[in-house]
């Protein structure tokens, strides 16, 4: 506490000298940097355009288109062929159903198929047309059977146990497998020569059908049999001649 008035105005004095003789420091205000091009910046980018980033969230903008195979509810057939191939993949496949995933390469399938569409069987249609002309003709049905694909599980059957069956195809994915199992066998008892190909489809549209388990050729014409002898030794190598290879072969297990 300060006793009197003069005691006062002597701490008073005081600090003003002490003020006084301090330097006094100048305030600089301070300006706007320049904007200087990041360096993030592309080259080429043109600075006139305005970059606006997206915003995904609730009330944003809309949401990109994605790819939701994973999430749908596939049909039962569609389930049932995945579990199948995961199946077949994780377990144990016993040879005689292993050797249906041994298939013929793309290109001898490619010949055997432009072979055996020229040996087409004729439609339901271009036979009742046929048979017309044949009525206002007035003629008979006589001569040579026309040279097609043979097919139908059991007339094939019965072909290959008459030995008449030159080249038999199978097709890889008949299901119930028991329908074709014992076929690869049969053929190599009775020593014709026969091959798997992919596709019951494909082996359908030759006989204008769905599907088809098994079609064979009985016959072809002369300018095809260079063609057809040719396939003939490709499968015999690939398929009769190395039988008891295949037999033992397992599959899957994965």
């Amino acid at each position: 506490r300060l006793r009197s008035m003069a005691e006062f105005q002597t701490f008073q004095h005081y600090f003003k000298q002490i003020n006084l003789s301090m330097p006094k420091v100048k305030r600089v205000k301070k300006t706007a940097a320049a904007p200087v091009a990041s360096a993030k910046a592309k080259k080429g980018s043109n600075p006139l355009i305005e970059r606006r980033p997206k915003n995904f969230s609730i009330g944003g903008d809309i949401q990109p288109k994605r790819d939701l195979r994973r999430f749908v509810k596939w049909p039962k057939y569609v389930r049932l062929q995945r579990q199948k191939k995961t199946l077949f993949q994780r377990l144990k496949v016993p040879p005689s159903v292993n050797q249906f995933t041994m298939t013929l390469d793309k290109s001898t399938a490619t010949s055997l198929f432009k072979l055996m569409r020229k040996y087409k069987p004729e439609t339901a249609a271009e036979k009742k047309e046929r048979l017309r002309s044949m009525a206002e003709a007035e003629k008979t049905e006589s001569g040579k059977k026309p040279v097609v694909v043979k097919y139908g599980l059991n007339h094939v059957t019965g072909l290959i146990e008459k030995k008449k069956a030159q080249l038999v195809v199978i097709a890889h994915d008949v299901d119930p497998i028991e329908l074709v199992v014992w076929l690869p066998a049969l053929c190599r008892k009775m020593n014709v020569p026969y091959c798997i190909v992919k596709g019951k489809a494909r082996l359908g549209q030759l006989v204008h059908k769905k599907t088809a388990a098994a079609v064979c050729l009985t016959a072809v014409k002369p300018e095809d049999k260079n063609a057809l002898n040719n396939l003939i030794s490709t499968v015999k190598t690939n398929y009769n001649d190395r039988f008891d290879e295949i037999r033992k072969t397992w599959g899957g297990g994965n």
